[in-house]
Formats: structure tokens, C-alpha cells, sequence
């Protein structure tokens, strides 16, 4: 089913999906066709071995993403936790201060916004490949301790913290 507001079309091997926040271009793989009708869209395969019918269903949720990215977007949302830890805005740029001798700077790609609100940084586009993508470079300038938890995480991403060397001196872990 097709949005309001979508519009899709087929330049040669390729499907275009434009909607009201932008257009993604999605490659069509061989072995499958698109038939566009006013309200739907139909994917066929021209055989049943086994990686058609696998690239069937990647393409038909890489559609669907498509259409949800257009209309409404994808986002993800990453917190930076650590004491002197905290990111900044400069124009287009993401200044992260992780504990480094310096501060790290990161570039988004375009069609992709980043927003920080206190100690939280917000990714969004309408490619959700991109914007996963962007979030996990993001977290992995400084992944979260496994000791203390400082470092980038996502949003409600629970931690399993490692008890350190003291908890297992004083026997409470591994003690005999």
C-alpha cells in the first residue's frame, strides 16, 4: 500500500520514490520486476531459486522503508554519559568532548541532520540505512566502558557493567 503523497516511478533498473521530505533511487536486482499501479506497487520474480525469492522480500521492505523515510523520516538517538563528557553544534559539524587529549569532530553525510539537546544527539534522514549507519560512527568514537559506562550509547541501551579488580579481590566474584 502507498502513501498519500508518494509518488513512485521505474527509470530503467532502478525504482524512484519520491515523497514530501525527499526521494530515494533503489536498484532493482535481476531476476525480479516492479509494476507500479495507482495505490500499489507489486514485485515479481521471473524464477523461484532460492536468491530471488530472498531478494523479493529485501526488496519489498527496502519499498516500504523508502515510502515511511519520505513521508515521515527515521531518527535515532544517541546519549553521551561521562563526567566533562558533552557534544556541540558548530554549524554542520559535531563536536564530541569524550575524554580525549582534543575534541572529536564529525561530519555528517549529506541527508543526514544532526540536533544535540543537552547531552543527547539526535540523527535523522529518510534513508533508515544511513541513519543507522551515521548512529553506529557516532557511537563508536567512544563506545560506552565496560567497567563504568561513560562513553556514547543509544537511548535506553542497557549496560551490563563488569565488576572491577576490587569486587574481585575482595572475593566477591570468583573468590575461593
Amino acid at each position: 500500500m502507498v502513501k498519500d503523497g508518494v509518488a513512485l516511478s521505474q527509470e530503467g533498473r532502478q525504482l524512484l520514490v519520491r515523497g514530501p521530505l525527499g526521494e530515494i533511487k533503489l536498484p532493482l536486482p535481476e531476476g525480479l520486476t516492479v509494476e507500479i499501479e495507482p495505490n500499489r506497487i507489486k514485485i515479481k520474480r521471473l524464477s523461484e531459486d532460492k536468491k530471488t525469492k530472498a531478494l523479493h522480500g529485501t526488496l519489498a521492505r527496502l519499498v516500504a522503508n523508502a515510502i515511511a523515510g519520505t513521508t515521515a523520516g527515521f531518527d535515532k538517538e544517541l546519549e553521551v554519559v561521562g563526567t566533562g563528557y558533552r557534544p556541540q553544534m558548530e554549524g554542520e559539524t559535531l563536536v564530541l568532548f569524550v575524554g580525549f587529549s582534543h575534541p572529536v569532530r564529525f561530519t555528517p553525510p549529506t541527508g543526514i541532520k544532526l540536533v544535540v539537546q543537552e547531552n543527547r544527539i539526535k540523527v535523522s534522514g529518510i534513508n533508515k540505512e544511513l541513519v543507522g549507519r551515521v548512529a553506529d560512527n557516532i557511537r563508536k568514537l567512544r563506545k560506552p566502558d565496560a567497567y563504568k559506562g561513560k562513553g556514547i550509547r543509544y537511548l535506553g541501551e542497557k549496560l551490563k557493567l563488569k565488576p572491577g579488580k576490587a569486587a574481585a579481590k575482595a572475593g566477591v566474584i570468583g573468590g575461593k
